[in-house]
């Protein structure tokens, strides 16, 4: 059986409301589908942006592959990622309204094998809704505590 990969972005929740979640493919080379098999991924930073009409990761870390030769991938560069052209008109229209982003939120690989990636549509929050996230969370673990 094979350990199933996903890596999250644990941050996102935290720094952003996620308004709309989607779905995307990725662009990637050999050396890169292998590292991300690995686990050798970071999202931590990761977010995207438009290129002309096509959409691009960037920030995303995906470490060399240790067997890779001079063959070997470039670990921070830009990948494109791979929706439908009404999904990518939907996401540019609200990228235009302002304060919102699109982060990455998960880097999986699905049942095919094929590495896939969760971006939600995020508005960035402020102080003071970071301090609320913090309380609620706070509250959800006594009420949880208290139930046992």
């Amino acid at each position: 059986m094979e350990k199933t990969i996903s890596i999250k972005n644990r941050r996102a929740s935290f720094e952003y409301f996620l308004l709309q979640e989607f779905t995307s493919g990725i662009m990637l080379t050999g050396t890169e589908i292998k590292s991300i098999r690995e686990g050798k991924a970071s999202i931590a930073d990761a977010y995207c942006s438009f290129r002309g009409n096509e959409l691009f990761v960037v920030n995303m870390h995906v470490a060399e592959y240790t067997l890779g030769t001079i063959y070997n991938h470039e670990p921070k560069r830009e990948r494109k990622l791979l929706l439908t052209k009404r999904e990518l008109h939907k996401l540019l229209v609200k990228v235009k309204e302002r304060g919102l982003t699109i982060i990455a939120t998960n880097l999986f690989i699905n049942e095919k094998g094929l590495a896939k990636l969760s971006i939600a549509l995020a508005k960035g929050k402020h102080s003071y809704d970071k301090r609320e996230t913090l309380r609620q969370k706070d509250l959800k673990r006594e009420i949880d505590r208290s139930g046992d």
